[in-house]
């Protein structure tokens, strides 16, 4: 019997990408409230209990909701794609690539927390050079990134598709989070396993899907002897063996002129660049992914994968 998923929120802007990769699928059932019943708590209790995995794409507090729905007594798994859970160390971190480690803990867990689009980014360059000692205890990161519209659910892609409203969003580009106090930061800082949170500049492209994630560094106050090649050196060692999160030769990137956030728009996949001139004294680290993708829907279908093979 194949097993049962249900995702709890599928008509929003993460669900509905999750049921599209889903969707020539033969290995696993997909339960539905049928759109009459999508208001019917005792409805939703049930499939959410009648599920082998239930993938959550709700908002925080629904998050909440959910997973207090889902009895203790039964076996049913659970990845949450919102915030609620993501520094909670009950649960899995659903990036598998982050570290040796993380495929198991997922492959394993009962709870998994789907990470953010952005934190994806800043954790995939992070994490390998403070698990490397080259990024220093104390250094002040920031992070700087531009996402597509659509990370911002249904009301901003509406803003930003239809110039008829009164809410209407005109600007080609715009920045947010100025308070520095974004909903991200903890996860970076717990997860890129920083002692010092990053100042994060989030912004966003009038472009629907892509992402590119930012971290600039200066070399002399990283640990003594870094260099455009040895991070770009760690990075590959760290993820070598996987085909998920590709680091790109010193040798193509130092040939580019520019990175296009869309290039991996409804992929799966992440990139990693090291950019820099040779014996200088800075470096940009840059992820480059789909906010839907790798940042958020197919992650949690990755994550549901590991979990299925277990």
């Amino acid at each position: 019997m194949a097993p049962k998923i249900f995702i709890d929120g599928e008509h929003g802007t993460t669900g509905l990408q999750i049921r599209t990769r889903m969707a020539g699928r033969r290995d696993v059932e997909l339960l539905s409230i049928p759109e009459a019943e999508r208001r019917n708590a005792a409805i939703r209790e049930d499939m959410l209990n009648s599920a082998d995995i239930a993938i959550l794409c709700l908002p925080d507090d629904a998050s909440k909701e959910a997973v207090q729905m889902v009895s203790a007594n039964n076996n049913v798994r659970v990845i949450d794609t919102s915030t609620a859970y993501r520094v909670d160390p009950s649960w899995a971190y659903g990036f598998a690539e982050m570290d040796k480690e993380q495929a198991g803990k997922i492959s394993s867990a009962r709870f998994v927390a789907n990470p953010g689009c952005y934190p994806t980014g800043a954790i995939g360059l992070m994490r390998p050079l403070r698990a490397a000692g080259i990024l220093s205890d104390g250094y002040p990161v920031t992070v700087n990134a531009v996402s597509g519209y659509t990370g911002g659910g249904k009301q901003m892609i509406a803003q930003m598709e239809d110039q008829s409203r009164d809410d209407a969003i005109s600007a080609p580009h715009f920045l947010y989070g100025l308070t520095l106090t974004h909903k991200h930061v903890p996860e970076m800082t717990i997860h890129g396993l920083l002692d010092r949170a990053p100042i994060f500049a989030p912004s966003v492209g009038k472009f629907a899907q892509g992402m590119i994630v930012q971290v600039p560094l200066h070399l002399d106050m990283l640990a003594p002897g870094a260099s455009l090649e040895s991070i770009h050196a760690a990075l590959t060692a760290h993820y070598a063996g996987q085909d998920i999160v590709t680091v790109v030769p010193l040798a193509d990137s130092s040939k580019m002129a520019r990175v296009d956030a869309v290039e991996l728009a409804g992929k799966d996949t992440m990139k990693l660049f090291v950019f820099g001139t040779p014996g200088g004294s800075q470096v940009n680290l840059v992820a480059l992914l789909d906010n839907l993708g790798k940042g958020a829907s197919g992650a949690a279908v990755q994550n549901m994968d590991l979990m299925l093979a277990s």
